[in-house]
């Protein structure tokens, strides 16, 4: 990233305060051996791991089970041209021991997509990462407004 880019670069703890303000976000995994990416409402433990609930049936539980997956959710204010991305990086797994899947329940979220069958899915925190986009476009040093 080049100085005066436009972006701020967001320290853990910022980006996990960031990350629980916001509605929804997106599970970018591994399907067939490509990418794929589902849009999830989620919530955020207190140690910043993202949970979210899935039906067991799902394509996204049998493929996160276990896995190294992504996490991003964001924030956009398209009149001043600022915002955030937050991204969480780290292994997925369905939470099947009933004391932590008790300690979890609340910050986990309620699906908006329910189901009689539903697993709660963990991504660890290994990783966080984020940026800031600070209001208004800057070319050489000048602040362009729209």
């Amino acid at each position: 990233m080049y100085p005066n880019d436009g972006f701020r670069e967001l320290g853990r703890a910022e980006c996990l305060r960031l990350l629980a303000t916001a509605p929804v976000g997106r599970v970018v995994y591994t399907r067939q051996a490509l990418p794929a990416v589902a849009l999830v409402n989620f919530g955020v433990g207190t140690d910043g791991a993202v949970l979210l609930r899935t039906s067991a049936a799902s394509e996204l539980a049998r493929a996160v089970d276990g896995a190294v997956v992504a996490f991003e959710a964001d924030a956009v204010d398209v009149a001043r041209q600022a915002g955030w991305s937050v991204v969480v990086t780290g292994q997925a797994e369905i939470v099947t021991d009933r004391a932590e899947r008790g300690r979890l329940e609340r910050s986990a979220p309620v699906s908006w997509a329910p189901s009689p069958d539903e697993v709660l899915v963990r991504v660890d925190a290994e990783l966080v990462t984020g940026r800031e986009l600070v209001g208004g476009r800057t070319m050489y040093g000048v602040t362009l407004s729209v």
